[in-house]
């Protein structure tokens, strides 16, 4: 998407603050959430009875009953009613997903002004009937007498009356990602210190950015809540090498504490090309250089939230770069341990050659300057919606001056990942 002719910006970003599952957000809605973002986008960039060439907003835990979730909360903000969207799905990095599909179309001139976003809740999760009383439903829908009803009735078991809650488990390993991370952290030696060390140092940033001021214009109070509800500024060390593992009871190392909390929120992105930015009047925070994504074979060895390192080195050898060419590199946190086995892969020889098919390693990052303002262990992590807020919080950065390129790499269920590249303007 690099183009000296029609170049694709971040114009802007809102989102809700983040807020730990079942207490702030208890009683809203996933539309509810995801429309207060949209709300605040359009309300900060003047957005009222403007034409949006298209909106791609996705959420990870959604139901049959919001198919149609995308043009639903978009009609319930103050944007011309014509405006289409449309629903999409790539696990944690929905809202990333979402970006480069609406940065693709303002590329080539099928729109010039676009919407993208995503939204999870815990605290409205779709909760489904089990398989056995599916069929009984079904079958009493199509019954003709009460002793047919009576007899399918009579077959149901207390299981087949058993809700079933969905989870984001892996299918294939009956697995939870928190697990499969374990089997990753003992794979790289990651200890737990390192991980309370990373989990920390989000925190700290984090409420630095608050104090900064950094966020006054990115987060628009909902609910009563006015910042992101997991923040714990006064954490330490000490505080979090008390919490017991959570994944591995007995040798394990990852923590309520070094682990991205249950949250629910919703983050928002604008994006245009010169002509969209024109007719918005935004001023151009960020372009968007290029997107990618990648997977693993994690039936077969490779760990499940591995696959950002191939992502982001399709992206360097693309755009010919290196890590000593960015300035800010925003690494979503699902984990410490997955943070961390990440960078040490980077910088293994032997995983680059035998891995990423390369003829050495790509090196190590400066630890200063990833997630400078805080990530998911701190602000927490809305599964679709962490994308939004990422691409919004490094096109922010870029735009303050001084910096000129940031890397982003995100993680997802079903041994995924996707990875981009903004340059400031």
């Amino acid at each position: 998407m690099k183009s000296d002719n029609n170049p694709v910006y971040v114009l802007g970003s809102a989102r809700t603050p983040f807020a730990k599952s079942l207490t702030t957000y208890l009683d809203a809605t996933r539309k509810d959430l995801m429309a207060a973002s949209l709300k605040g986008l359009v309300e900060r960039y003047k957005l009222n009875g403007m034409l949006i060439g298209d909106t791609a907003i996705g959420a990870v835990m959604n139901s049959s009953a919001d198919y149609n979730l995308a043009r639903e909360s978009l009609l319930e903000v103050d944007v011309n009613p014509n405006s289409p969207a449309y629903n999409v799905q790539r696990a944690c990095g929905t809202g990333l997903e979402c970006t480069w599909q609406i940065a693709l179309k303002t590329f080539t001139g099928a729109i010039d002004i676009g919407i993208a976003g995503g939204v999870d809740s815990n605290s409205d999760l779709p909760i489904e009937a089990s398989r056995g009383l599916q069929k009984a439903l079904v079958a009493l829908d199509k019954a003709k007498t009460v002793g047919d009803r009576f007899k399918i009735l009579s077959k149901l078991s207390f299981k087949d009356l058993k809700p079933k809650v969905p989870s984001v488990d892996e299918p294939r390993t009956s697995l939870s990602m928190g697990e499969h991370c374990e089997l990753m952290v003992k794979e790289w030696n990651i200890s737990r210190k390192e991980q309370d060390e990373f989990a920390l140092a989000s925190h700290v940033n984090g409420s630095r950015g608050y104090e900064d001021g950094f966020y006054d214009d990115l987060v628009h109070p909902y609910l009563g809540l006015k910042k992101d509800g997991t923040l714990r500024g006064d954490t330490s060390m000490e505080r979090l090498a008390k919490l017991k593992p959570v994944f591995d009871l007995e040798a394990g190392t990852l923590t309520a504490g070094n682990s991205s909390p249950l949250t629910d929120g919703s983050a928002c992105v604008l994006i245009g090309n010169k002509w969209g930015a024109e007719k918005t009047g935004a001023k151009p925070q960020a372009q968007i250089i290029d997107c990618q994504v990648a997977a693993v074979d994690f039936m077969n060895g490779e760990g499940l939230l591995m696959a950002p390192t191939k992502a982001v080195k399709q992206l360097l050898q693309r755009n010919k770069l290196t890590f000593s060419d960015f300035d800010y590199f925003e690494i979503h946190e699902a984990f410490a341990g997955q943070v961390l086995c990440t960078l040490k892969a980077w910088e293994s020889d032997e995983y680059c050659r035998n891995v990423l098919g390369l003829e050495h390693a790509l090196g190590p990052i400066d630890r200063k300057k990833i997630n400078v303002v805080g990530s998911g262990l701190a602000v927490g992590h809305p599964f679709a919606a962490t994308g939004a807020r990422i691409v919004g919080t490094l096109a922010k950065l870029l735009s303050q001056g001084g910096k000129k390129r940031g890397l982003i790499s995100i993680c997802t269920g079903g041994g995924m990942g996707i990875a981009a590249i903004l340059e400031s303007v």
